[in-house]
């Protein structure tokens, strides 16, 4: 996988996915063969601690911001790891371990034209990355609080009318005259509203939480160098 210098500087900190397209973790570093071209990548996967895996760019491949190499997770994973912001460059032994585990063909490494003169040009590479902190707590808290409630209930009460039938020819039977003091009662009914309360269980509330990734801008400077040749016009090339 050849990658141009601006896809390199992408890889750090995106998404790394097995050939079924499951999340392995995240780039961290890359390390580039004598010749500059980008060959491996370390994974912080959060599961070695400040240790991450190794995985190899061959055959690897970018899809929408996220690199997609051809091997299952489990494999990436138990690779050869390598300490956590590590600027050490691979060795001989970490190398083949690598492609043992992964079973590749190890590549000779180029070699220099002997006598030429020549100088290393260095540049400063912006490593991004995250780093899990802290950002305070959520909690569920209950309590009890007072709110007045205005209804309605309907009640029943007995009204007394007073009802007044003249003696006629008709029911004058039913009368017999008898003046004397007399006294009848009639009970008489009445509701009352009365109050009471339950208990009853209306909602349950919980807290889930929701991993959510955001891409947040960095803003860094890096420094370069840059080779000029000063070369006499005599011998310089002609095209």
């Amino acid at each position: 996988m050849r990658l141009t210098e601006q896809q390199v500087r992408s890889l750090y900190g995106q998404d790394v996915q097995d050939r079924s397209g499951a999340k392995i973790g995240t780039v961290a570093q890359v390390w580039a063969d004598p010749a500059g071209e980008a060959t491996w990548v370390s994974v912080k996967t959060g599961v070695m601690g400040h240790h991450e895996s190794m995985a190899p760019l061959a055959g690897a491949g970018m899809a929408e911001g996220r690199l997609r190499v051809p091997y299952d997770k489990a494999t990436v994973r138990s690779a050869p790891a390598v300490e956590s912001g590590t600027e050490a460059p691979l060795g001989a032994d970490q190398l083949a371990q690598l492609y043992r585990h992964y079973q590749l063909q190890q590549q000779e490494q180029p070699q220099r034209r002997p006598g030429a003169p020549e100088m290393t040009r260095s540049e400063e590479r912006l490593r991004v990355g995250t780093q899990s902190e802290p950002a305070g707590k959520a909690r569920l808290s209950k309590h009890v609080v007072t709110e007045d409630v205005h209804t309605t209930v309907p009640v029943e009460h007995d009204e007394v009318r007073v009802v007044r039938e003249p003696i006629t020819a008709a029911n004058r039977g039913d009368a017999r005259p008898d003046i004397r003091d007399e006294q009848r009662e009639m009970e008489l009914r009445a509701e009352r509203a009365v109050v009471s309360k339950d208990q009853v269980p209306v909602e349950r509330v919980r807290l889930n939480k929701d991993e959510i990734v955001e891409n947040e801008p960095i803003d860094a400077q890096v420094r370069r160098e840059r080779v000029d040749a000063d070369v006499p016009e005599p011998a310089r090339r002609r095209r």
